[in-house]
């Protein structure tokens, strides 16, 4: 669902994403509301507890498109007739049978889509116009007029990327239904920045900066909302990239921002010593942020808000949004014990990356902080896999710089999205020097994304990942073996913990 909203954001046309479970007729009355969207969800609209809807939502004359399983559920409530195990995974051509639909607008008689379902519409409901048929003969697309409002639905994904043309149906759909492409992340910054001065009536701010571009962001709209009453600040906790701390302090002061640091190396560290456990190092980590911010406060004592550069794809993963499952949890998110007593602000928490890289520009922030590749919160203490060690913790470093280094060279770090490397416990013999030598495996992740909920490892050309490997082995202590991670999200998740 996430990624339908983005891919018609892309496109101007601004999309809100609303649980089944909290559907308000009012709100979707709205003038301003065009057009309803139906995700893909469960596996099956026959399946216990599946979500369903009100059935007044076809009939408040908004026009209705169904995708995947909101299109067996569309199926289902308008007559027609959805069958189990018809089975369509991956890429899957589709015939057109009526190009002069709307919504089929710039697609050719065939048509490349993605298909994920385990159960297909066999029946179109009775009135209802059969637009498309996949190549094993299921239905792929239909259009009904139920009294005032036009109903949509499509088998396929149009989302994703393996559906070339699956953006310009989203995008004829938005046209259709009346809505107008005028969403600008940029356009926007004059309006957070009302609503945190709004917010921010009296106290202080506490803004948490590790170096990224969403908290960094974060901490420039929350300056010129409320200007002195801001504190940034940066915490060292030892599992930062090379360089970053000395960085990021030299960009917030460009800023007009000037940080406070905290030396905390050795506390963080001492938090993790002898922990294994993926979830418990996160934990550990977040609290021990809340602790130092907690004496920050009582030094403080003006300070009322905390502000985060929460993005929602961390709220996704935390299982913080309604239906959500916990994939891995967020320092930033739902983290935070309730004895640190401060208000949390999170003004980009509905915004995705790609949006708040529109927005660093927009607010002068430099280039290459604006597209800096993602980093997590607890930083490389969870690109470490088992015990953090001093000796672990220096390989994932330099290993990770010369992947950035390399890619840079080759002109590629900004066409990926995240790439970094991975140590863990497991061992390989080597031979350097003509002598025997036991060293650890450095495992190397790059991957292309849009959003980051999705992932695919990227296809390096050779002789990149032949210097990778070189180098490492060559300039980083303790390191024999250097292999390179080619699983895509999902099944495997983009950071290893």
């Amino acid at each position: 669902m996430h990624l339908i909203a983005r891919r018609l954001r892309e496109q101007g046309f601004y999309a809100e994403i609303v649980p089944y479970n909290m559907l308000k007729r009012e709100q979707l009355e709205d003038p301003s509301v065009k057009a309803i969207i139906l995700s893909g969800g469960p596996p099956s609209v026959y399946a216990p507890g599946a979500p369903r809807i009100p059935g007044w939502i076809l009939e408040i004359g908004k026009p209705v498109l169904g995708i995947c399983y909101g299109f067996h559920l569309l199926a289902e409530m308008l007559g027609g007739r959805v069958d189990r195990g018809c089975r369509e995974y991956g890429r899957t051509m589709v015939r057109v049978l009526d190009p002069s639909d709307p919504l089929f607008e710039g697609w050719e008689a065939e048509e490349q889509t993605w298909m994920s379902h385990g159960d297909c519409v066999r029946e179109v409901p009775p009135g209802a116009r059969l637009l498309a048929v996949s190549e094993n003969g299921y239905v792929a697309a239909f259009r009904k007029q139920h009294g005032d409002t036009v109903v949509y639905g499509v088998q396929f994904h149009p989302e994703v990327s393996h559906t070339p043309k699956g953006r310009q149906l989203l995008s004829n759909f938005a046209r259709l239904a009346g809505a107008e492409p005028w969403w600008r992340p940029e356009n926007l910054i004059d309006s957070l920045v009302s609503e945190l001065r709004e917010r921010v009536k009296e106290g202080r701010v506490l803004v948490a900066v590790s170096g990224g571009v969403d908290s960094t962001v974060t901490a420039v709209l929350l300056q010129r909302a409320v200007g002195d009453r801001l504190l940034a600040v940066l915490v060292d906790h030892g599992f930062f990239r090379e360089g970053e701390v000395e960085e990021t302090v030299r960009i917030l002061k460009s800023a007009g921002i000037e940080p406070l640091v905290i030396d905390a190396r050795e506390e963080f560290f001492e938090a993790v010593r002898g922990v294994s456990d993926p979830e418990e190092k996160r934990k550990r980590i977040g609290e021990m942020f809340a602790r130092i911010f907690q004496r920050i406060v009582k030094e403080n004592p003006d300070i009322r808000y905390l502000a985060q550069g929460t993005l929602y794809p961390d709220v996704i993963e935390s299982g913080a949004a309604p239906g959500a499952d916990r994939i891995k949890s967020h320092h930033n998110v739902g983290g935070l014990p309730s004895w640190l007593g401060l208000e949390v602000i999170e003004p980009l928490r509905e915004f995705y990356k790609d949006e708040v890289r529109r927005l660093a520009l927009a607010l002068g922030l430099p280039h290459e902080l604006a597209f800096r590749h993602p980093f997590p919160g607890p930083g490389l203490a969870v690109r470490i896999i088992g015990e953090v060690t001093r000796e672990k913790l220096e390989i994932v470093r330099k290993a990770s710089r010369i992947v950035e280094d390399e890619l840079r060279r080759a002109g590629l770090y900004e066409r990926v999205w995240q790439a970094f490397a991975v140590v863990g416990d497991d061992r390989w013999v080597g031979v350097k020097g003509d002598r025997r030598e036991e060293g650890h495996i450095v495992i190397v992740r790059i991957v292309e994304s849009d959003d980051g909920m999705t992932a695919d490892w990227t296809r390096v050309p050779y002789e990149v990942l032949d210097r990778i490997s070189r180098r490492i082995t060559a300039e980083v202590p303790g390191v024999t073996m250097v292999a390179y991670a080619v699983t895509t999200k999902p099944p495997a998740t983009i950071e290893p913990q």
